[in-house]
């Protein structure tokens, strides 16, 4: 074979081998070098730059916690749903990619036709001239002009060459969709486990309260006791009694709220591991202390977010696959080439289609130039560099928001802290004007509004320190979820059951 006769073919295979459209380059995003918030040495659970744990929720150091977080992730019905939707990204992975193979058909076709044949010979005067020649001839071409019944049996294969790399671009472009739907499941993830931890330190809290209410409640009673006490020895007015019992029902009425965000969160906790409400009361019910805050809190460096966090991944796909768009738009300008061919047998007796001459073929190649379209293969182009450009400043606009989200928690973090050791402190100081106040009351020196203001604040000073210890637990758990930990154990996708075969759940 000639040089020349190679050189179509090389040329051919050349053009096969490149991709039209900007290749993707991963962004390099603009992060400082430590975070903004200064800390405080004067709370007790303090934050450091090493590498956060991606199992964050041990660091409560509640088994109780991790196993309802672990059920949480093998039950919780909007997990698997983000899970679905990557074996749909992977689906679509595969349909980009058969456009790399040839499309070949079967065909079986029977039809009845009137091929106006004697029309035709009659139009050329060939019924004339068969007079004139073999006046049988013209009998023999009788059946030939009426209806037929035609019977046919084919292949056809159409491949169009991926020239310019259409093809790769719409693969590359599935692929980073397939990496978006991954890192949504990765999103919901590590929001589900921090629902999760948050749901269960809200009924620790709740209880907590509760806890502290019933001292304070039992404390009180003990109030209204030694005031009918001193009331019926005429020490003291009935109004100190009344007063009394009026404190008393004040903490009484507390409690219901309380019980109710305990009942909420039991509930909350069984929707999150994909069970109706109540599910899980006889585990949850019995009381735990709050768990306390660990030492130190590692963040990592800001430099590391874009890696960690699953929302500033997602976007980056996002990028990428904007990116490749443009490819597969650049590429419509281009000619196509694409190779077609067809087989088959054809007769009006199906007797005869086993018969070799009754095949037919074609094959060849065409080439599609796109001269005209009205300038949308043009705009094309150009909606797919914009697209590209919203999908940079959407990257961009995506890091700023985690850093400030981790800023945010880290101020929330220290500051509850700080509020919670404030209120330690007055407690301390109320407890002892509380017990002053009481002692004075006994021996008729001060007077029952004191002692019932002294009860009152010391009341509200632990209620509120109670609540502050929570809080600053769910900051913690803010913090972790900003930091985007929490989904790098479970990085190993698993379809449920019914993903396989296709079929919804049910129940």
């Amino acid at each position: 074979m000639s040089y020349r006769r190679l050189t179509p073919l090389a040329v051919m295979l050349l053009l096969a081998g490149c991709a039209v459209g900007p290749d993707y380059q991963q962004p390099v995003p603009q992060t400082p070098s430590h975070w903004n918030d200064p800390g405080d040495r004067a709370v007790k659970s303090q934050t450091d730059s090493s590498a956060i744990n991606p199992r964050w929720w041990k660091t409560f150091g509640s088994p109780q916690l991790d196993s309802l977080i672990e059920r949480a992730i093998a039950g919780n019905l909007s997990l698997q749903q983000t899970v679905l939707r990557i074996a749909g990204a992977r689906e679509q992975i595969n349909q980009a990619g058969g456009a790399f193979f040839p499309a070949v058909n079967g065909n079986l076709q029977a039809t009845r036709q009137q091929l106006g044949l004697e029309g035709e010979l009659k139009s050329h005067g060939v019924y004339d001239q068969l007079d004139d020649i073999d006046p049988e001839l013209r009998s023999a071409l009788g059946p030939l002009t009426q209806p037929i019944n035609l019977y046919q049996g084919s292949f056809d294969a159409q491949w169009e060459i991926d020239l310019w790399g259409k093809v790769r671009r719409q693969v590359e472009a599935a692929e980073a969709q397939q990496r978006v739907a991954i890192e949504q499941r990765n999103d919901a993830l590590v929001s589900l486990e921090a629902e999760v931890a948050r749901a269960w330190l809200q009924l620790r809290g709740a209880q907590s309260v509760i806890a502290t209410l019933n001292t304070q409640i039992e404390s009180a009673r003990q109030t209204v006791e030694l005031t009918e006490i001193r009331q019926r020895g005429g020490l003291s007015p009935q109004l100190d009694v009344e007063n009394a019992r009026a404190q008393l029902g004040n903490l009484e009425a507390q409690l219901p709220q309380y019980q109710a965000q305990e009942r909420q969160a039991m509930n909350g906790l069984a929707i999150l591991l994909g069970k109706p409400p109540g599910a899980l009361d006889g585990e949850l019910r019995n009381v735990q202390p709050m768990p306390a805050l660990p030492e130190i809190v590692p963040t990592g460096i800001p430099s590391t977010l874009a890696r960690r966090r699953p929302d500033v991944r997602e976007a980056e796909a996002n990028l990428h696959a904007a990116t490749a768009q443009i490819g597969v738009s650049v590429a419509q300008l281009f000619p196509s080439l694409s190779l077609s061919g067809q087989f088959g047998l054809r007769n009006s007796e199906t007797n005869w289609l086993t018969d070799w001459s009754s095949h037919f073929y074609s094959v060849g190649p065409q080439i599609s130039i796109p001269i005209f379209q009205g300038g949308r293969l043009v705009s094309s182009v150009k909606v797919a560099r914009a697209q590209q450009g919203a999908a940079v400043l959407d990257y961009r606009q995506t890091v700023l928001t985690a850093l400030n989200d981790v800023e945010n928690a880290l101020v929330s973090y220290r500051t509850d802290q700080q509020r919670e050791a404030g209120l330690g402190k007055s407690i301390d100081a109320l407890q002892n004007a509380f017990e002053l106040a009481s002692d004075s009351y006994r021996q008729g020196i001060a007077s029952f509004i004191d002692v019932l203001d002294a009860q009152r604040q010391l009341a509200q000073a632990e209620q509120q320190r109670a609540q502050a210890k929570v809080q600053s637990a769910l900051d913690l758990v803010a913090l972790y979820k900003a930091l985007g930990g929490g989904w790098e154990p479970y990085q190993q996708v698993q379809l449920p059951d019914y993903a396989v075969f296709g079929e919804a759940p049910r129940g």
